[in-house]
Order: C-alpha cells, then structure tokens, then sequence
C-alpha cells in the first residue's frame, strides 16, 4: 500500500454507507435510510473540498445496482468537482436493501474499500465515519492502517432502544427489526477506537452518549451544521412570485388555503411522531380555525407498495383525517422533490405560519435549520438537537412530544400573537446566519482535526528479507486446534495436498498459541512448514522457515496497550483464572474461563470500555478467554499479510472451528468452518455469504473446501 503522508494539502475520506447518496437532487424522505444524515454529508463533503488547505475529499458509500431506483447510484464513482468524488463500493447485494439488513456484509464492504484504498496513489489523512455501520468499516480500515479515526453518530442505538421500550415495542421485535444489538456493539466499538467524536449539540453527548460504556467526553465536541442561506431565505417583497406548483397542490386539498400554515415536514416515519401532531390538531377546534396542517411526509404513488413502517404511519393518517373529520383543514400531498423545499417553507412563512418537529427524538434536525433560514417561528420536540438550535437561535417552543396538548398549546401561542411571531421569525433569521453556517461548520471541523493528522504514526512497512515466489497468487490460512489438527489420516491427506501444490500458493497458520509451542506441534505432527506463521491471536507474525518476525506490526498494535491496567480491571471477577505464563505473551493476556459463574463476554467488555480499555477479547472453546490490543486479531493480521503480499482476499482460503476465528472468515476471505463440536460458536457466520459450513471434521473439513470452491 503506497502512503504518501500529507505533504500538501489534507485528504478526508468521510464514509456513509446507507441510504442513497448522489451530489444533486437528494430524494430526501423517500425512505428511513434517506433522510437528514444523507444531505448532511453531501454538504459536509462539499463544505470541506472548498476550503483552503484541502487537496481531496471522497464520500464513499455503498453501490447499488437496482431497476426500481435511479442508475445514478451505480455509478462507481462520482465527480463532484477537481478535488471532491463519491466513491460507490460494493457490500452484499446488488439490490438497495434498507440499513438494517446490512450488517452481515459490512466486513465485505470494509475488505472492498481497503482495497481500493491500497490501490490510490496516498492514504488519507483522517477516516470520518457516519452512523454505526460506517462507524464497524471505520474501526477496522483504522485499526489495519493507523489512521486516525473520526466518528459522527448521527443517532444512536441505545437511545433508541430505550425510546423504542417506552413505547411498548417488545425486545424481541426489536432486535428482530433493528438488529439492535449489533447496532449498540459497533457503536462501543467506534467510540472506543475514535479519537475525534463529533456531536451536533450538548444535548447529544450529554443524554446520549453518556448510556454508553465507552463514553469519554473529553473526546466530543460540538460543531453544529450549517444550511445553504442562498438557498433557504424568507419570501422576499417585490420579487416575482416563485413557481406556484406545489401552492396549486395545496390547493386540492384546503378549503381556505390563505390561512396561516403549520408544516411538518419528514419521513413517513413512527418516530418521527407526525400522527401525533395531526391527532393534537385534530382535538383542537381553535387551532383549526386558526390555520391549516400541511404534513409533507415523502413521495407516493400507491400507499400499498411502500415499506411496512411508511404504510403504517400513512394510512393512520388517513384513518386520524377521517375520525376527526379534517378534510379541507389538512393537506397530506402525494408529491414533491428537493427543488420544491425552499418553496414550501416560503410559503408558509409568507402565510404567517410555523413549522413543526414533533419527533419522539431528533438528535440534531436539518429541517429546523432550513424552516428558520427562511422566516418561520419552530415548534419541535424537547428531546435531542431542537434544545441546543432553539436555544442559540430563541425563535420557537419546545414541548413534550408525547404530549399532544403541549403541542396544540404551543402552536397556538405562536398563532395567536403576531407579535410573538414576528419575534421568533426575526430572531431565528439572524442567528441562523449566526451560528449555522457550512463555512463556520467547516473551519471548526478542520481545526479540531488537524491535531489528529500531525501526530498520526502511520503503519510503517519494513523491508522483506524473506522470499516468496512473485507468481503464487493465493493463500491457504488456517487455526490449528480441532481445525487442522484433530484427525490424523485427514492431516496426512492435507500435507500430501500441501506438498504437491507448493508452489501455487503461500501456506499460512493462524493460533491463539505461542511461536515455541506452534513449532513443537509442526514437528510432531509431520507438518509442512508454512511461509507465515500468525501466533498469539495475531499478535505476532514470523515469515518462516528463517522466522523472520514482523517488528512493523508489534509496533503497530502496541497502540493503546496497557496490560497491567488490563489485568488489574479483571483480577476481582469471579470465573476467571490466569493461564499458565507459557500461554501468555507481550500482547496477549489469557484466563481460564468458568461460564458457569463467570460474568457473559458482553459484561466483560463492558466492564473494560467503563475503564476505557480498548482491546480485542475473544471466548474460544467455551472455556478461554484472550484479550489483545485492539489493533490485534488473527483477521487483521491476516488482512495486513495479504496486503504484504498483494494476495487478494477472494484469493484467500481460511479455515476455523471456534469463535477465535470469526473475524478471519468474515468479510471477502474464502471462509470454512470445519465441523467440530465448537462450530456453534460460529454460527451467525452463517448469514455470511462467503462462509462455507463444511461437513467434514477438521482437516477433512479444509479438503472438503478446497474442492468446494475450486482452489487450485
């Protein structure tokens, strides 16, 4: 991998995974993926390619080939001007999926993207990370390269989690339809590898952030986003009147359409708390004297054919219109695209209307930027960003979501005094321009990163001594205990397959053991030496037969590592037991674990993030626990060989049998998990598309898929 370390000017690689991401015309709203946190980066990505000092800035995201959306997303690269592109990546199917069914193919999209990354003439100088998906491809394109890593959670699982229990929303279904707790275990792990966390507002990190384990407020900080001001502006007096299209659809649906307007505008989303609202204004008989509801909630040609969420929300809007009887008092349009937005919030400021967020949590709310840019007075939820925006900018109410009569109150003291209206209308137009700028946003980012990119210890690649034959251009990896070994005639069948195909391939292992005990075991059992032996959970790596050790990479993973403070944290836990001082090593703490009174691995980690300990804790064989530096894993270090070598990973075979192995045959490796009794605790590797569940035991198991997908 070539790494030119800035000499000019800096290069950011910001990545949002989800949702549909082009550089014009967002089709913001068209779905929960495609909302507020889409614009944001594109105006973030195009904010900072504008700024003096910047060389280059790519938005990489997930491509997406598929008939039903626009081919503007398939597209593998996008040029948005000489020093900004989105760079589109593949990552499990070609078809547009929605984010929570992602997961099992972020390790592919994280392996594609270090592959692209490896071929560009530079590293970049800071990875920032959008949401928690982005944020799982982060940590591990940080962790292989050294980069500093930047974090932006947008919103958060806990939180929700937590809102989605107050709501009635049993667990079960919600990790059925959120997968919740893979959402929360990125997260940990993005907090606890960033160096740099970047939060819209106060309210974020201190009612959000503060629910998770790793939570360090010292590494926050608040840079709230900007709105374009020539784009969003009140309606301005003696211009010409703007394209009355959308004004014409109104029309359709209110009886007096010249009466002041409350606006929502937002996904057809359950949290997003917009029947609620309609509900509020459906109680209240003064509040529809007083003006009409327009709900903008996306785009809609047949109600049946959306998503169940966006179904839902919409039909019990239609069903709230009917009990309460609000037709010609509330407009619910079918239709609108991002041209129309600046229109729709300047004409309901020229009617003298508000906008209103009833969200059950907002965690920051570009729409309220944009509905005070152009004149309108807010109403928006108590929970999340609103209270940091209506704080600067004193141009609205905050109220209880879950509160409809706060909601109705609120409108109505806005409605009902003129001159509390032209208050808020006033004071939200100049602190705006105030406090919410994209330069401003820009500027402060770039000062709060610099310090991270001047300290920055690249991962340094020594010089091979050791030699390997230019035209072998795959590699076999593979654990050792109950993997290769197990079986003594499927052993002798595997050399035998070994040795006559020598030449076609580098041969590798991979173990939790130390170096001198792997050597006793190769000895004994007749094994064929390997050209890389990766020992101690990928803590060490010798390029055999001279075992050349890999100085590079123990300096690499020594980042952050501090064993006795590791060991101190775990002393007093019950069910834990150090292993002998022959299975330990420099970077590598092992204990015996008792699953019967030991605490579960998730509390273990937990307890570990509150004492802001990043490391790498694997459970193998249900009775032993090894915990590495963070940078440290048998994946990485395979990950980093490759590299090495230039062997891509669909070129590259690796065998496991026990949890120790996921992270090796997760991701775009040829993954095999040999059968054995531990290969339950593999199992939800199975969503995996590239992981092949062998029948046959140990070394059997790797023959079986070395003839599975064709591998000589």
């Amino acid at each position: 991998m070539v790494d030119t370390a800035s000499t000019s000017g800096l290069y950011i690689l910001l990545i949002s995974v989800h949702g549909l991401i082009r550089g014009q015309d967002l089709e913001l709203g068209r779905d929960a993926d495609t909302g507020g946190q889409t614009k944001y980066v594109v105006e973030l990505a195009k904010a900072l390619s504008r700024q003096e000092g910047v060389e280059r800035v790519d938005l990489v995201t997930r491509l997406v080939v598929d008939e039903a959306i626009s081919p503007d997303y398939k597209a593998p690269v996008e040029k948005l001007s000489e020093n900004l592109q989105i760079v589109r990546i593949k990552a499990g199917p070609d078809e547009y999926i929605p984010k929570e069914q992602l997961w099992p193919h972020m390790d592919s999209f994280a392996d594609h993207l270090y592959t692209w990354l490896s071929e560009q003439s530079r590293l970049p100088d800071v990875i920032h990370t959008h949401y928690a998906d982005a944020g799982y491809v982060g940590v591990r394109l940080a962790n292989l390269t050294g980069l500093p890593l930047v974090h932006t959670g947008h919103s958060l699982g806990r939180d929700k989690y937590r809102r989605l229990l107050a709501v009635g929303m049993g667990i079960e279904q919600i990790e059925q339809r959120y997968h919740m707790q893979a959402r929360i275990s990125a997260e940990e792990d993005t907090l606890s590898c960033a160096e740099l966390v970047i939060t819209s507002t106060r309210n974020e990190i201190e009612s959000q952030y503060e629910l998770y384990d790793y939570y360090t407020p010292e590494k926050m900080a608040v840079i709230p986003p900007g709105t374009d001001l020539e784009q969003f502006h009140p309606p301005i007096e003696g211009q010409p009147a703007e394209s009355r299209a959308f004004q014409n659809t109104l029309n359709l649906f209110l009886r007096d359409p010249a009466k002041p307007m409350i606006l929502a505008l937002s996904r057809p989303d359950e949290r997003k708390n917009i029947v609620s609202l309609l509900e509020a204004y459906g109680q209240t008989k003064s509040l529809q004297e007083l003006a009409n509801l327009v709900i903008v909630a996306g785009n809609r040609d047949d109600i049946r054919e959306l998503n169940d969420g966006a179904q839902s929300v919409l039909t019990e809007l239609l069903w709230v219109i009917d009990v309460y009887e609000l037709y010609g008092k509330v407009a619910l349009p079918k239709h609108h695209s991002a041209e129309n937005v600046p229109e729709i919030y300047r004409l309901a400021a020229a009617s003298r209307g508000v906008f209103v967020n009833p969200a059950l949590t907002e965690p920051f709310g570009l729409t309220l930027l944009e509905a005070a840019a152009s004149g309108l007075p807010l109403v928006a939820t108590e929970n999340g960003g609103p209270v940091d925006i209506i704080g600067n900018c004193r141009n609205g109410l905050l109220v209880d979501p879950l509160s409809r009569e706060a909601i109705a109150d609120a409108l109505l003291s806005i409605l009902q005094k003129p001159a509390r209206w032209q208050e808020f209308s006033s004071n939200g137009l100049r602190n705006i321009a105030r406090f919410y700028s994209w330069e401003a946003h820009a500027k402060a980012y770039l000062a709060m990163v610099q310090p991270l990119v001047s300290k920055r210890k690249p991962l340094t690649q020594v010089p091979s001594t050791h030699q390997f034959s230019s035209y072998r251009n795959r590699a076999l990896f593979t654990a050792l205990d109950n993997t290769l070994l197990g079986d003594a005639e499927a052993l002798e069948q595997f050399a035998k397959v070994v040795r006559t195909h020598r030449r076609q391939f580098l041969f590798g292992i991979a173990t939790g053991r130390r170096l001198d005990s792997v050597l006793t075991i190769l000895k004994r059992n007749s094994i064929p030496t390997p050209d890389v032996l990766i020992t101690s959970l990928g803590t060490e790596i010798y390029y055999t037969s001279e075992l050349f050790a890999d100085i590079a990479w123990s300096y690499h993973i020594d980042h952050s590592w501090t064993p006795q403070v590791l060991r101190r944290a775990l002393e007093s836990l019950p069910g834990l037991s150090p292993q002998p001082k022959n299975e330990q090593s420099r970077f590598k703490v092992s204990y015996f674990y008792d699953a019967q009174i030991a605490p579960p691995l998730d509390e273990i980690l937990g307890l570990l993030r509150q004492q802001e300990l990043s490391v790498n804790a694997t459970l193998s064989f249900g009775q032993y626990l090894d915990i590495v530096p963070a940078r440290a894993s048998k994946g990485q270090a395979l990950r980093y060989v490759a590299s090495q070598y230039n062997i891509p990973l669909d070129r590259t075979l690796v065998t496991g049998g026990s949890g120790g192995d996921a992270d090796m045959l997760r991701g775009n490796t040829l993954g095999v998990v040999v059968a054995n009794r531990h290969q339950e605790e593999l199992s939800n590797l199975s969503e995996n598309e590239q992981v092949y569940f062998a029948n046959g035991a140990h070394a059997w198991g790797i023959l079986e898929a070395i003839r599975h997908y064709g591998f000589f």
